[in-house]
Protein backbone atom coordinates (compact mmCIF):
# COMPACT_ATOMS: atom_id res chain seq x y z
CA UNK A 1 0.00 0.00 0.00
CA UNK A 2 1.08 3.42 -0.55
CA UNK A 3 1.38 5.39 2.22
CA UNK A 4 0.21 9.20 0.54
CA UNK A 5 -2.64 6.52 -0.97
CA UNK A 6 -3.80 6.32 2.62
CA UNK A 7 -5.76 9.90 2.36
CA UNK A 8 -8.35 8.29 0.28
CA UNK A 9 -10.41 8.01 3.35
CA UNK A 10 -14.07 8.67 5.02
CA UNK A 11 -13.82 7.80 8.63
CA UNK A 12 -11.05 8.10 10.98
CA UNK A 13 -10.59 6.25 14.09
CA UNK A 14 -8.25 7.46 16.90
CA UNK A 15 -7.87 5.61 19.93
CA UNK A 16 -9.00 6.74 23.64
CA UNK A 17 -8.46 4.12 26.45
CA UNK A 18 -10.30 6.16 28.85
CA UNK A 19 -13.55 5.75 26.96
CA UNK A 20 -13.37 2.07 27.13
CA UNK A 21 -12.13 1.05 30.39
CA UNK A 22 -12.04 -3.48 30.72
CA UNK A 23 -11.62 -3.75 26.99
CA UNK A 24 -8.10 -3.77 25.07
CA UNK A 25 -6.86 -1.48 22.75
CA UNK A 26 -6.64 -3.80 20.06
CA UNK A 27 -9.58 -5.62 20.39
CA UNK A 28 -11.94 -2.16 20.65
CA UNK A 29 -9.87 -0.98 17.07
CA UNK A 30 -10.62 -4.38 15.74
CA UNK A 31 -14.19 -3.94 15.78
CA UNK A 32 -13.55 -0.42 14.28
CA UNK A 33 -11.50 -1.77 11.53
CA UNK A 34 -14.50 -4.46 11.13
CA UNK A 35 -16.65 -1.42 10.93
CA UNK A 36 -14.91 0.12 7.86
CA UNK A 37 -12.70 2.75 9.66
CA UNK A 38 -10.85 3.92 6.59
CA UNK A 39 -7.54 5.43 9.02
CA UNK A 40 -6.47 5.03 12.88
CA UNK A 41 -4.13 6.70 14.75
CA UNK A 42 -2.74 5.98 18.18
CA UNK A 43 -3.08 8.79 20.09
CA UNK A 44 -1.75 8.45 24.08
CA UNK A 45 -0.67 11.94 25.86
CA UNK A 46 -0.19 10.31 29.06
CA UNK A 47 1.95 7.26 28.78
CA UNK A 48 5.71 7.02 28.36
CA UNK A 49 7.56 6.42 25.08
CA UNK A 50 8.40 2.75 25.70
CA UNK A 51 4.18 2.59 26.76
CA UNK A 52 3.50 4.16 22.82
CA UNK A 53 5.97 2.44 21.11
CA UNK A 54 4.39 -0.98 22.67
CA UNK A 55 0.96 -0.02 21.88
CA UNK A 56 2.25 1.09 18.03
CA UNK A 57 3.58 -2.21 17.65
CA UNK A 58 0.44 -4.02 18.73
CA UNK A 59 -1.60 -1.69 16.60
CA UNK A 60 0.85 -1.95 13.59
CA UNK A 61 0.23 -5.43 13.64
CA UNK A 62 -3.39 -5.02 13.57
CA UNK A 63 -3.35 -2.46 10.86
CA UNK A 64 -1.94 -4.04 8.74
CA UNK A 65 -3.83 -7.14 8.74
CA UNK A 66 -6.56 -4.99 7.66
CA UNK A 67 -4.44 -3.10 5.27
CA UNK A 68 -5.05 0.44 6.66
CA UNK A 69 -2.94 3.47 7.38
CA UNK A 70 -1.62 3.78 10.95
CA UNK A 71 -0.73 7.20 12.15
CA UNK A 72 0.85 7.66 15.28
CA UNK A 73 0.19 11.09 17.22
CA UNK A 74 3.75 13.03 17.83
CA UNK A 75 6.20 10.28 18.12
CA UNK A 76 7.80 10.51 14.19
CA UNK A 77 10.55 8.88 15.80
CA UNK A 78 8.06 5.68 16.50
CA UNK A 79 6.72 6.30 13.04
CA UNK A 80 10.49 5.35 11.57
CA UNK A 81 10.90 2.43 13.89
CA UNK A 82 7.62 0.73 13.42
CA UNK A 83 6.95 1.74 9.72
CA UNK A 84 3.77 3.23 10.05
CA UNK A 85 2.61 5.32 7.34
CA UNK A 86 2.86 8.53 9.37
CA UNK A 87 2.21 11.17 11.94
CA UNK A 88 -0.65 13.98 13.32
CA UNK A 89 0.95 16.56 15.26
CA UNK A 90 -0.84 19.79 16.75
CA UNK A 91 -0.27 23.36 16.63
CA UNK A 92 2.44 23.07 19.55
CA UNK A 93 4.65 20.06 18.49
CA UNK A 94 7.42 20.36 16.16
CA UNK A 95 6.61 21.92 12.66
CA UNK A 96 5.85 20.33 9.91
CA UNK A 97 9.33 20.75 7.81
CA UNK A 98 11.09 19.08 10.50
CA UNK A 99 8.52 16.19 10.34
CA UNK A 100 9.08 16.22 6.27
CA UNK A 101 12.99 16.05 7.04
CA UNK A 102 12.65 13.22 9.64
CA UNK A 103 10.22 11.26 7.66
CA UNK A 104 10.51 11.86 3.94
CA UNK A 105 8.21 12.41 0.88
CA UNK A 106 6.36 9.05 0.86
CA UNK A 107 5.13 9.05 4.86
CA UNK A 108 1.85 11.05 5.66
CA UNK A 109 1.90 14.17 7.67
CA UNK A 110 -0.92 15.40 9.69
CA UNK A 111 -1.87 18.37 11.70
CA UNK A 112 -4.94 19.96 14.09
CA UNK A 113 -5.80 23.01 13.15
CA UNK A 114 -8.41 25.54 14.63
CA UNK A 115 -8.63 28.57 12.31
CA UNK A 116 -8.57 28.90 8.46
CA UNK A 117 -5.36 31.21 9.35
CA UNK A 118 -3.35 27.80 10.55
CA UNK A 119 -5.21 25.75 7.48
CA UNK A 120 -3.62 27.67 5.22
CA UNK A 121 0.01 28.06 7.02
CA UNK A 122 -0.39 23.99 7.34
CA UNK A 123 -1.29 23.82 3.54
CA UNK A 124 1.99 26.24 2.67
CA UNK A 125 3.97 24.80 4.91
CA UNK A 126 3.47 20.96 3.05
CA UNK A 127 0.99 18.77 4.97
CA UNK A 128 -1.05 16.06 3.54
CA UNK A 129 -4.32 17.01 5.57
CA UNK A 130 -5.71 18.78 8.34
CA UNK A 131 -7.64 18.29 11.31
CA UNK A 132 -10.68 20.58 11.71
CA UNK A 133 -11.59 21.19 14.87
CA UNK A 134 -13.07 20.68 17.66
CA UNK A 135 -16.13 21.15 15.64
CA UNK A 136 -18.42 20.57 19.09
CA UNK A 137 -17.15 20.89 22.39
CA UNK A 138 -15.47 17.45 23.55
CA UNK A 139 -13.71 15.84 26.76
CA UNK A 140 -10.93 14.87 24.19
CA UNK A 141 -9.95 18.67 24.19
CA UNK A 142 -10.60 20.09 27.26
CA UNK A 143 -11.14 23.99 27.50
CA UNK A 144 -10.90 24.27 23.43
CA UNK A 145 -13.66 26.17 22.23
CA UNK A 146 -15.53 24.60 19.41
CA UNK A 147 -14.47 25.94 15.75
CA UNK A 148 -18.08 25.20 14.75
CA UNK A 149 -19.35 24.00 11.27
CA UNK A 150 -18.68 27.57 10.40
CA UNK A 151 -14.99 26.39 9.80
CA UNK A 152 -15.97 23.38 8.62
CA UNK A 153 -17.37 25.24 5.90
CA UNK A 154 -14.41 28.34 5.26
CA UNK A 155 -12.37 24.92 4.78
CA UNK A 156 -14.50 23.33 2.15
CA UNK A 157 -14.19 26.49 0.52
CA UNK A 158 -10.65 27.78 0.85
CA UNK A 159 -8.54 24.62 1.91
CA UNK A 160 -7.63 22.00 -1.29
CA UNK A 161 -5.33 19.89 0.77
CA UNK A 162 -8.02 16.96 2.60
CA UNK A 163 -9.45 17.72 6.01
CA UNK A 164 -11.25 15.43 8.50
CA UNK A 165 -13.66 17.05 10.71
CA UNK A 166 -13.23 16.26 14.51
CA UNK A 167 -14.44 16.84 17.71
CA UNK A 168 -17.56 16.29 19.49
CA UNK A 169 -19.01 14.43 16.60
CA UNK A 170 -21.43 11.99 16.69
CA UNK A 171 -24.03 9.88 14.46
CA UNK A 172 -26.64 12.10 15.80
CA UNK A 173 -25.13 15.44 14.80
CA UNK A 174 -22.67 14.77 11.60
CA UNK A 175 -25.25 15.48 9.32
CA UNK A 176 -24.72 19.02 9.92
CA UNK A 177 -20.95 18.78 9.96
CA UNK A 178 -21.44 17.19 6.24
CA UNK A 179 -24.03 19.73 5.14
CA UNK A 180 -21.38 22.53 6.04
CA UNK A 181 -19.15 20.67 3.41
CA UNK A 182 -17.15 18.15 5.01
CA UNK A 183 -16.34 14.33 3.45
CA UNK A 184 -14.14 12.97 6.25
CA UNK A 185 -14.94 12.41 9.60
CA UNK A 186 -12.97 11.88 12.89
CA UNK A 187 -14.56 10.54 15.82
CA UNK A 188 -13.54 9.25 18.89
CA UNK A 189 -15.49 9.09 22.02
CA UNK A 190 -18.52 8.27 20.17
CA UNK A 191 -16.45 5.05 18.50
CA UNK A 192 -15.13 4.01 20.64
CA UNK A 193 -16.79 4.64 24.01
CA UNK A 194 -19.87 2.95 22.45
CA UNK A 195 -20.47 -0.37 23.00
CA UNK A 196 -20.53 -1.43 19.59
CA UNK A 197 -18.05 0.44 17.56
CA UNK A 198 -18.08 -1.22 14.54
CA UNK A 199 -21.97 -0.63 13.89
CA UNK A 200 -21.58 3.37 15.25
CA UNK A 201 -18.60 3.40 12.55
CA UNK A 202 -21.09 1.60 9.89
CA UNK A 203 -23.93 4.26 10.93
CA UNK A 204 -21.19 7.19 10.32
CA UNK A 205 -20.18 5.55 6.73
CA UNK A 206 -23.90 5.29 6.16
CA UNK A 207 -24.47 9.27 6.56
CA UNK A 208 -21.47 9.64 4.69
CA UNK A 209 -22.38 8.26 1.70
CA UNK A 210 -25.56 9.81 1.96
CA UNK A 211 -24.21 13.13 1.57
CA UNK A 212 -21.91 12.05 -0.75
CA UNK A 213 -23.76 10.65 -3.33
CA UNK A 214 -27.18 11.79 -3.00
CA UNK A 215 -28.41 8.74 -0.88
CA UNK A 216 -30.76 8.29 2.24
CA UNK A 217 -31.48 5.75 4.66
CA UNK A 218 -35.10 3.74 4.66
CA UNK A 219 -36.48 0.68 5.40
CA UNK A 220 -38.40 -1.15 2.23
CA UNK A 221 -40.09 -3.99 3.47
CA UNK A 222 -37.87 -4.68 6.72
CA UNK A 223 -34.63 -3.92 4.96
CA UNK A 224 -32.27 -0.97 5.41
CA UNK A 225 -31.91 0.52 1.84
CA UNK A 226 -29.38 3.61 0.34
CA UNK A 227 -31.70 4.94 -1.78
CA UNK A 228 -31.48 8.25 -4.28
CA UNK A 229 -35.42 8.44 -5.02
CA UNK A 230 -36.62 11.57 -3.95
CA UNK A 231 -40.16 10.29 -3.91
CA UNK A 232 -42.49 7.03 -4.03
CA UNK A 233 -42.90 7.21 -7.39
CA UNK A 234 -39.19 7.09 -7.89
CA UNK A 235 -38.75 4.68 -5.84
CA UNK A 236 -41.13 1.93 -7.33
CA UNK A 237 -38.94 3.17 -10.74
CA UNK A 238 -35.90 2.69 -8.61
CA UNK A 239 -36.81 -0.63 -7.33
CA UNK A 240 -37.78 -2.06 -11.03
CA UNK A 241 -41.62 -2.20 -9.56
CA UNK A 242 -43.12 0.29 -12.08
CA UNK A 243 -45.19 -2.17 -13.37
CA UNK A 244 -46.95 -4.00 -10.78
CA UNK A 245 -50.04 -3.82 -8.69
CA UNK A 246 -49.03 -2.22 -5.45
CA UNK A 247 -50.09 -1.13 -2.59
CA UNK A 248 -47.78 0.85 -1.07
CA UNK A 249 -47.62 2.16 2.90
CA UNK A 250 -44.91 5.02 4.30
CA UNK A 251 -44.61 4.99 8.05
CA UNK A 252 -47.64 3.21 8.59
CA UNK A 253 -50.04 5.08 6.59
CA UNK A 254 -51.35 3.91 2.56
CA UNK A 255 -50.36 6.25 0.23
CA UNK A 256 -52.68 6.20 -2.71
CA UNK A 257 -51.25 5.77 -6.06
CA UNK A 258 -52.23 9.43 -7.53
CA UNK A 259 -50.13 11.13 -4.44
CA UNK A 260 -47.02 8.56 -5.26
CA UNK A 261 -45.14 11.27 -7.51
CA UNK A 262 -45.67 14.18 -4.53
CA UNK A 263 -45.09 12.18 -1.60
CA UNK A 264 -41.59 12.73 -0.58
CA UNK A 265 -39.52 10.23 1.28
CA UNK A 266 -36.93 11.82 3.86
CA UNK A 267 -33.91 9.32 5.61
CA UNK A 268 -35.37 7.27 8.39
CA UNK A 269 -38.93 6.58 6.32
CA UNK A 270 -40.25 3.15 6.91
CA UNK A 271 -42.05 1.31 3.72
CA UNK A 272 -43.94 -1.57 3.09
CA UNK A 273 -44.70 -2.23 -0.71
CA UNK A 274 -47.33 -5.15 -0.92
CA UNK A 275 -47.63 -6.75 -4.46
CA UNK A 276 -51.37 -7.57 -5.08
CA UNK A 277 -53.13 -9.37 -7.82
CA UNK A 278 -56.77 -8.66 -8.77
CA UNK A 279 -59.25 -11.32 -9.32
CA UNK A 280 -62.86 -12.21 -9.86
Amino acid sequence: MSKKAGLDFQLYAITAESNHPGRSLVDVMEQTLIGGAGIVQLRNKTGTREEVLEQAKALRILTRKYNVPFLINDYADIVLEIDAEGVHLGQEDMPIAEARRLLGQERIIGISTHNLQQAKAAERDGADYIGVGPVFPTNTKPGRPAVTTSYVAEAARHISIPFVAIGGISPSNVNAVLAAGAKRICAVSSIVGSDDPAEVCRSFLRQINSAAFGYKSITVNGQQEQSSARTIDELVVELGQQNKKLVVELNGQIVQRALWAETVLHSGAIVELVHFVGGG
